[in-house]
């Protein structure tokens, strides 16, 4: 087992290596970049002083004007003593920004995840032992409808039936009291009394990266549930007498847990990408929104540490992933698989 985590440590690795590469190439393929909108705008706005060579000193200034290879591996450098830049449109360091964001959304997300697990993994079962019974049809109704309903569409509905018959539109994680107060007790009870709405939205929701809601987990465990009691081991184990139960649990149900903890492997992040719009709507203090306008203003420090850092929890999502897959099937550990 510990030669099977040391090999998957250094796949990880190396995977995050890859993917910084390819996260500050992907951020520098627009045209232009900061410095060329900040000329724009002094022209749009009719300055005189926009001149070629103040763009080149505002290249020299930001180290724009240096070769991208150059570039990364100064920015590599950074990140490694855990410095992600500097801001250019917030003016501070891109760090403080994204620590300022990110335990939101891994707050939000972890909450979306474990409300994916709780409702996706018994109601699998039920819908797999009872298939085409009205609580099969009934739950695969309501599956495909939270495939086709989006999240943000889902997040505009709580948000109007909160207003309307609550009185109130529950917009935000906190009250306007506790926004910049300090963590006490009541600021944390206030937090969860936000937080279930944005979690339902985002764990039921059809979330973007296709992997991160409930129906889609659901229908995963469903469909390899009900091929698993297809095979002959299982009316074998019928025919010696083992009970229902005993039978149900020992052998289908763990050996269909392979693939939806597969794919729980992927659910997080994608929970993440997915509750972009849903914190537009709800006005969260979450990542996505900062992402989103980041990559709008050509904010290059700070949508690269971004990205970096969800790049690196889908690894680690996966890396986790595949450890409860070893757990559950030695197989697969052993390299028999």
């Amino acid at each position: 087992m510990w030669k099977y985590i040391a090999r998957r440590s250094f796949y990880m690795i190396f995977t995050v290596w890859v993917i910084s590469i390819i996260t500050f190439v992907v951020i520098q393929l627009p045209p232009g970049d900061y410095v060329s909108k900040i000329m724009n705008q002094m022209l749009q706005a009719g300055g005189s002083s926009a001149t070629p060579h103040l763009e080149e000193a505002l290249r020299a200034q930001y180290g724009l004007d240096q070769p991208m290879y150059v570039q990364y591996l100064k920015w590599l450098g950074n990140v490694l003593q855990g410095n992600f830049g500097h801001s250019f449109t917030y003016l501070k360091d891109a760090k403080e920004i994204i620590w300022q964001r990110l335990p939101m959304s891994f707050v939000l997300a972890f909450g979306s995840l474990i409300l994916v697990i709780v409702l996706s993994l018994p109601l699998g079962i039920y819908s797999a032992v009872n298939k085409y019974s009205i609580g099969d049809y009934f739950i695969t109704f309501m599956a495909f409808v939270g495939l086709a309903v989006p999240s943000f569409l889902l997040a505009l509905i709580c948000l109007y039936l909160s207003y309307k018959y609550g009185g109130q539109a529950l917009i935000g994680l906190f009250s306007p009291q506790y926004v910049d107060a300090p963590w006490t007790w009541a600021k944390f009870l206030d937090l969860l009394r936000h937080l279930w709405i944005p979690v339902i939205i985002v764990g039921l929701g059809s979330s973007v990266g296709g992997v991160g809601g409930t129906a889609i987990q659901l229908r995963v465990m469903r469909a390899n549930l009900m091929d698993e009691l297809r095979k002959p081991y299982v009316d074998t184990a019928r025919a010696k007498g083992m009970p229902e139960g005993r039978l149900l649990w020992k052998y289908p149900v763990r050996h269909a847990m392979v693939p939806f903890f597969s794919n729980i492997g992927w659910a997080l992040p994608s929970l993440i990408s997915g509750e972009v719009l849903v914190a537009i709507v709800l006005n969260l203090p979450t990542s996505g929104p900062i992402l989103l306008q980041a990559l709008m203003d050509q904010d290059m420090y700070v949508a690269a540490g971004f990205i970096l850092v969800y790049s690196i929890l889908t690894v680690v999502g996966v890396f986790i992933s595949d450890l409860l897959l070893a757990w559950i099937d030695p197989r697969i550990r052993l390299g028999r698989m």
